[in-house]
């Protein structure tokens, strides 16, 4: 099982590795509404002011990442209004990931919507190999491992994908996206934005 959030009080930057942003429900269950990797960063409600608004971290796909004392990225927020503005339009960026998961997890079949988590983990991990299993990836679509297992067998049979015990090999990124809904170009387009 992946690790949990780590020690309240930090924020945390990877620079490798994948981090899914998970709400609780009462069931006790775990719903993802987002992913953070290399283009972001973990600890945007401190920035906001708030809390964490009962969101979880999850580290999906291990890594590292740079940690900051909350007290300490709060400080350099003041001190530098470019440092902050930097990173409240990655928060943006974050909550149009967030609204256009939540529009895709209502509106888009298991196939379509496994192809976006695919390729939106591939580009924040920079790399073809996601090691992670079908139950992992169930969870965080929210949807049966069967049908996890039989949509990678679709990709599989297509000559997008190799899996084999919990690991995934992207094959073909532009076929793979065409399977894709179009929530993966609108998220990914609002990431490039983050680069300018």
């Amino acid at each position: 099982m992946p690790a949990a959030r780590g020690p309240v009080g930090y924020a945390y930057f990877p620079q490798r590795g994948m981090v899914s942003l998970v709400r609780p429900m009462s069931d006790g269950t775990l719903v993802e509404i987002g992913i953070v990797g290399r283009e972001g960063f973990v600890g945007l409600a401190v920035v906001l002011g708030g809390g964490t608004g009962g969101i979880q971290e999850m580290v999906l796909i291990p890594g590292s990442a740079l940690s900051i004392p909350t007290a300490a990225l709060l400080k350099e927020v003041d001190r530098c209004p470019v440092f902050a503005a930097r990173l409240l339009r990655y928060g943006e960026a974050l909550l149009i990931q967030i609204s256009q998961t939540a529009a895709c997890n209502v509106r888009h079949t298991i196939q379509e919507r496994l192809a976006r988590w695919l390729l939106m983990a591939r580009d924040r991990i920079d790399d073809d190999d996601i090691q992670l299993s079908h139950e992992l990836l169930s969870m965080m679509l929210g949807t049966r491992r069967a049908g996890i297992t039989v949509a990678l067998g679709v990709f599989k049979t297509a000559g997008l994908i190799a899996n084999a015990q919990g690991k995934i090999r992207i094959l073909d990124h532009e076929g793979l996206e065409a399977a894709a809904c179009e929530c993966y170009r609108i998220v990914r387009e609002e990431g490039e934005c983050l680069q300018t």
